[in-house]
């Protein structure tokens, strides 16, 4: 069976998947040191924010196996998958229910993070446009569905895993050098990855700066200084 080496990740996704890596992970631990760290968890989240708004919109517009239309999960790919008919090269069936899971998850955190508190020193930036009440409650979202974003980590880190030892198919190569070496015949046609230039990059990156400004709350007006009641004579 020949063996063809296409693009398979573009370097914007590569990019994205291990500054998500590295800063989900800094995010969990500043998260769990609490104390003067809860303001560098507040940064992380941001920069967190930025990250994800550029990968829905690279989603989208960027190169052909990025977008999410080339890996969304039908009940037909899933069946297709399942009984080994499934013949693709980027994310399968099952991985795209993880990578729209941990996506959904981490945003999840986001919203919620972004107008929390700790009721002691750190309010998230957007906490002022809601009440206290929904604000703890949001909270209490946030501190608990942190452990179902961890349960889906370790899933994703325990598919690789198997694939890597199993499947003999190492999924972390193509996400760090781009390139994937694929068997064709059986329908795998490996088509290397086309779209996603310098254009669409621009857009994607302005888009999730924008996010990011609006995130961090600076638009919202300061509340005006109290004014100091005049002396009595």
């Amino acid at each position: 069976m020949d063996v063809k080496r296409i693009k398979l990740w573009d370097l914007p996704t590569r990019l994205f998947h291990w500054l998500l890596v590295i800063f989900i992970a800094a995010a969990i631990i500043s998260g769990n040191i609490g104390g003067g760290a809860i303001d560098w968890h507040g940064r992380i989240g941001l920069v967190i924010l930025g990250l994800l708004a550029f990968r829905i919109v690279w989603g989208v517009i960027g190169s052909s196996h990025a977008r999410f239309a080339s890996f969304f999960p039908t009940p037909a790919s899933v069946l297709a998958y399942l009984r080994g008919q499934w013949h693709g090269v980027g994310h399968n069936p099952l991985g795209a229910f993880s990578v729209f899971g941990l996506l959904a998850l981490i945003g999840l955190q986001l919203g919620t993070g972004l107008f929390g508190n700790d009721d002691i020193a750190f309010r998230g930036p957007l906490f002022d446009l809601i009440s206290k009440e929904l604000s703890d409650k949001l909270t209490g979202i946030h501190k608990f569905s942190v452990n179902a974003l961890i349960a889906l980590i370790v899933l994703h880190l325990g598919a690789i895993t198997f694939y890597a030892h199993v499947k003999k198919d190492n999924l972390v190569k193509p996400m760090i050098t781009g390139w994937k070496d694929v068997k064709l015949g059986d329908g795998v046609q490996g088509e290397s990855a086309k779209g996603g230039g310098a254009l669409a990059f621009i857009v994607a990156l302005l888009i999730a700066l924008a996010v990011v400004y609006g995130g961090s709350g600076a638009w919202i007006p300061a509340p005006p200084t109290p004014v100091a009641a005049p002396p009595a004579w």
